[in-house]
């Protein structure tokens, strides 16, 4: 397949439309400005609009965001839910943009993602990989892991899906509170962010990330040979934070590491101006 499906925007320098994938999935992509391609991946039952504070990338780099297949606004799927065929699909979205030199930015789960793309794609069309409070290895029984996994096995994966399910949006509104460096989330960031939690169905859910948590990227980190940039948060709730971080970064040749202070485990969200900052700094040092 490999197209672009454009539909009509009324924002300057946007554009927005579908790409479908070779197996049929409809992905939601936007792409805004002009310049260095940034590629920004969201995490676990979000969507590209959380990527909304990075819009202002835009003014000198180009900015794509897309929904993973059966999350946002792209086309529930019932099949396909592994991290191999996710990272195929953003290299159809890169290729259907047509984009090379781009930087790969995943966010939580996100970054698997792009570890995945990595592993399999290598450096093609690629100029840099940014990971924000990203696990390699959500189970690793290692003291650098934050996850709530460390040490244990798919049975409890298994216990919190089968939770989810009976409350989702119950599960949904803890979720995103917990993201928050407080821990409760500004009540209208709530809202939507809730609203698009719920987007994806209980089996996407409940899928991707069983086939998330039980992967170990920690083997890959050592492998990439282009720049990097690792960004965590530091909050008592969900976050992964500067133990994680700092393995991250360390594992990675050639990785800067980023700890934003006020931030759980939304830096590009608490901490915009900040995590802009660093982010255009990252951009336009590379060769």
């Amino acid at each position: 397949m490999d197209q672009f499906e454009a539909v009509e925007t009324k924002e300057e320098n946007h554009v927005a439309g579908w790409v479908t994938t070779t197996d049929s999935a409809r992905l939601w992509v936007e792409v805004r400005g002009q310049g260095r391609p940034i590629v920004f991946v969201h995490g676990w039952t979000m969507s590209s609009r959380f990527w909304r504070r990075q819009q202002s990338l835009a003014d000198a780099f180009q900015v794509v965001t897309f929904d993973l297949r059966g999350h946002g606004r792209s086309d529930t799927q019932l099949r396909g839910h592994t991290m191999p065929r996710y990272a195929r699909d953003l290299r159809e979205v890169i290729r259907a943009l047509d984009i090379k030199g781009a930087v790969l930015a995943g966010w939580s789960m996100g970054g698997a993602v792009v570890l995945e793309y990595w592993h399999q794609f290598g450096s093609d069309r690629l100029s840099g990989i940014a990971l924000v409070e990203s696990s390699p290895h959500p189970m690793a029984d290692a003291p650098w892991n934050t996850h709530r996994y460390r040490g244990l096995g798919p049975e409890a994966v298994r216990e919190d899906m089968e939770a989810m399910t009976r409350d989702r949006a119950g599960f949904g509104v803890r979720f995103i509170n917990e993201m928050f460096l407080t821990g409760q989330a500004p009540a209208h960031a709530l809202r939507w962010m809730r609203d698009e939690h719920l987007l994806a169905t209980d089996q996407t859910a409940a899928a991707i990330y069983q086939d998330y948590v039980a992967r170990d990227y920690t083997p890959i980190l050592p492998t990439v040979t282009l720049p990097g940039l690792a960004v965590y948060g530091r909050s008592r709730h969900m976050c992964f934070g500067p133990s994680t971080g700092r393995f991250v970064a360390g594992s990675i040749p050639d990785a800067r590491f980023v700890i934003l202070e006020r931030s759980g485990h939304m830096p590009f969200y608490e901490e915009p101006d900040t995590f802009n900052t660093e982010m255009r700094q990252f951009l336009t040092r590379l060769p």
